[in-house]
């Protein structure tokens, strides 16, 4: 008799936003770098309770990073128009559903690092490893790292050797693995 069990391990490689892009995105260096114009989502789901990743803004343009479900459309942007996906955008304001749910006072540039957390009851964004102060809740689902650009945005992911401290008990995200016993 085999029982399947599934456990949250560290994967050798995240192949991260492979799985769910737009037709226009161009992802490059290892999957890290997104650029071209749409959206894409990270190939994994936040599964753990704090989770953690990294987005630095190498080219300034039109950007939005935050979360996701997979029903949040890659092709149409700006993401947070939606009721699927939560997003800080380029123009210093958190949306979703199309609603300007928050603006930081502190303002991203390009250059600067932001960073995503996220415990499945908020999700809080740091700028150059400064809480922004304006945590989301009530987010729903299976979450995926999200991420689009425009305009000439590139950003580059960071999902380990984060360039920043993240909040005290959070971590890079981690795999779902199957394990078969016999």
């Amino acid at each position: 008799m085999i029982s399947g069990m599934l456990v949250l391990s560290y994967p050798e490689r995240l192949e991260q936003l492979k799985d769910y892009q737009g037709q226009e995105v161009v992802i490059i260096k290892n999957g890290t770098r997104i650029c071209g114009s749409g959206a894409a989502l990270a190939s994994i789901p936040i599964l753990q309770d704090k989770a953690y990743f990294e987005v630095k803004i190498q080219q300034g343009g039109i950007w939005g990073v935050g979360l996701a479900t997979e029903r949040a459309d890659v092709n149409r942007i700006p993401l947070g128009d939606d009721n699927e996906s939560w997003v800080i955008c380029s123009d210093n304001v958190v949306r979703h559903n199309g609603i300007d749910v928050a603006k930081p006072s502190i303002s991203s540039q390009e250059g600067d690092t932001l960073g995503i957390a996220y415990d499945h009851v908020q999700l809080n964004f740091y700028l150059n490893g400064k809480n922004m102060e304006c945590p989301i809740s009530g987010i729903r689902g299976t979450i995926f790292p999200a991420f689009y650009v425009d305009d000439g945005a590139i950003l580059d992911t960071h999902f380990r050797n984060f360039q920043q401290e993240p909040p005290v008990g959070y971590g890079e995200i981690m795999a779902e693995k199957s394990i078969l016993e016999a």
